[in-house]
């Protein structure tokens, strides 16, 4: 039996005990005059707002009702915002602004910008343009493919990817590069790094990075995260480079020392949006995303580490589409994640939050008439923030064809700043729609679709021997294959592509972003000048390295040394020989 039955049986637990109060609420009348006074209590300590056409409201939106059942149902069951299981959200105030509330923060922008193209100073640039009016620097980074997959830009036959769909990052000198100008230790200052097989070096050299303008009083202040999520790559993107076993040894090597060192950073974000990219149905993503959360949980807690210590530097991504199972998935994976983890591994309540960073569906957007994409990112977006996430990304228009340009980039952030701050859906009340009868009943459909996913993991023995048997990736490719004979069949209706299109005719040329090719020699004649100026280190640094491996000590400490001396290619290449390379089973 794997943790997923506990998972199970808590859930169940759960849902009788919300039962059970209910009916106490009912037939007990000490209970019930308990509660009635708790739920007046509660209602007065509301703060109001007041909405620029003079409207006043209570900051947080709860049933208009004195019926012992429903109140309870409320406390017990969904939890208010803030309050466990947290399904509304995992903080009271979210984005409202201005609430009346006694203490209440100023809301901070969950807008993330995401960038990556050509080199370390082209991206740079890029993040100084989107982050001009936002009060936060939330930035968030995409990398070459190359440097995906750990390989230097001098390497054999990948001299035409250097700087295609995201940045070249060789070496510590790029990652100062590619962050100069920005406070990285600042109380406001966010950063996300899109990468996983190498994500160790990488976080590394961002480490080495801050320290060389900072001074190393600033590892501790560093904010932000790297995705860093191992078994989604083997799963569903396939961005794997060292066997699973020595991957996950790296992964929890960093996790120990960014728990121990860095308080504000978030060493892994447990990812479903890969697999829903990949094909996976939204129940799906959820689940993959939740059992693969609480693996992770269980071998971190099998190395000695304290689950309240490495708990609260969790966090997830999600995607967002346009299906109906949206209008609640994050909903319910925060009740799911704080049910498991208060009751089966015994967290306390900040190793409970299901924190959250949510993009908009990459696979939804089409190239036949582009702009409507605008509309759909637009709608995603609503869903993300009924979902209440705590941070969101919206893809651009142009993505189906190209790194995204200035113009659309600026109106994919725009629209965020649209939704939080022009209108009053979100920066009035918590929690507007939270508790609808219809969303309700959507998170009841999604809650009991992914339980009875984990009853399959579980029958396999849990996410580790489903994955042996390609269970998860078998899983997805079935549901993407699905997808693309429903978009061929018009049962999935696709606007601009197989309903309402427009007659045949000229197409329009899309401006394509490309690095241009002195620029890729740039990128590769400074890695080789790099290398030739720490020949003489490069080599006993990485000795030190691999001694480390072999003895069992913290790969992820000895690596922020190792960076300052040696590329990623080199790393990764000593590491090879180490360790092996990730084969897939077939």
């Amino acid at each position: 039996m794997s943790v997923l039955a506990d998972v199970i049986d808590s859930a169940a637990a759960h849902t009788r005990f919300a039962a059970e109060q209910v009916r106490r609420a009912r037939e007990d009348a000490p209970f019930r005059a308990e509660l009635l006074e708790r739920w007046k209590t509660i209602r007065e300590s509301i703060g109001t707002v007041r909405t620029p056409t003079g409207l006043e409201f209570p900051a947080i939106a709860l049933p208009e009702t004195d019926e012992p059942g429903e109140i309870a149902r409320v406390l017990f069951g969904d939890g208010l915002p803030g309050e466990f299981p947290f399904t509304n959200s995992v903080y009271r105030e979210m984005y409202r602004q201005g609430s009346g509330e006694s203490g209440n923060r100023a809301p901070e922008e969950p807008t993330r910008l995401f960038a990556g193209l050509g080199l370390a100073e082209d991206t740079n640039a890029r993040f100084h343009y989107l982050t001009r009016q936002q009060r936060s620097i939330r930035l968030s980074t995409a990398f070459d493919g190359p440097t995906l997959y750990g390989l230097d830009s001098d390497a054999d036959g990948v001299f035409g990817k250097i700087g295609e769909g995201g940045v070249a990052i060789d070496t510590v000198e790029d990652m100062e590069r590619l962050f100069d100008h920005f406070p990285l230790g600042a109380e406001r200052m966010s950063v996300s790094m899109t990468i996983n097989g190498p994500a160790p070096i990488i976080l590394a050299m961002y480490i080495a990075a801050a320290r060389r303008r900072f001074g190393a009083k600033v590892i501790g202040k560093l904010r932000g995260t790297i995705q860093a999520d191992i078994l989604k790559e083997v799963q569903a993107q396939n961005e794997i480079i060292f066997p699973l076993e020595a991957s996950l040894r790296f992964l929890g090597d960093m996790v120990a020392y960014t728990t121990e060192h860095m308080p504000r950073w978030y060493p892994i974000s447990i990812s479903g949006y890969h697999i829903a990219e990949a094909g996976a149905t939204p129940v799906q993503q959820a689940a993959y995303t939740l059992s693969n959360g609480f693996t992770y949980v269980e071998l971190f807690r099998q190395r000695g580490m304290d689950v309240n210590r490495f708990g609260p530097r969790l966090s997830f991504f999600l995607d967002c589409g346009l299906d109906l199972e949206y209008l609640a998935l994050a909903r319910v994976c925060r009740k799911l994640w704080a049910i498991g983890m208060r009751d089966v591994f015994g967290a306390g309540e900040r190793a409970q939050l299901f924190r959250l960073h949510t993009q908009t569906s990459g696979r939804s957007l089409i190239a036949h008439e582009f702009k409507n994409n605008l509309t759909r990112t637009a709608v995603e977006l609503l869903l993300a923030y009924l979902n209440a996430t705590n941070s969101c990304h919206s893809n651009s228009a142009d993505e189906p064809f190209t790194t995204p340009g200035e113009e659309y980039v600026r109106l994919a952030a725009h629209a965020q700043s649209i939704l939080l701050e022009e209108t009053g859906l979100f920066r009035h009340i918590t929690n507007l729609l939270g508790g609808s009868p219809g969303m309700r009943l959507v998170e009841q459909t999604v809650e009991r679709a992914i339980l009875d996913e984990f009853r399959t993991l579980d029958r396999l023995g849990g996410v580790l021997p489903a994955i042996e048997v390609r269970y998860q990736r078998a899983q997805i490719q079935a549901a993407a294959h699905r997808y693309e004979q429903q978009i061929a069949d018009g049962t999935r209706p696709i606007i601009g592509l197989n309903r309402y299109a427009e007659p045949t005719g000229t197409m329009i040329e899309p401006k394509v972003t490309r690095t241009p090719r002195r620029k890729k020699h740039l990128q590769v004649d400074r890695l080789r000048k790099f290398k030739r100026r720490h020949a003489a280190k490069a080599g006993p640094a990485l000795d030190a390295l691999a001694r480390t491996v072999e003895r069992g000590g913290n790969v992820f400490a000895e690596l922020i040394k190792t960076v300052e001396h040696c590329s990623l290619g080199q790393i990764t290449g000593r590491l090879f020989e180490l360790v092996g390379r990730f084969r897939p089973s077939v």
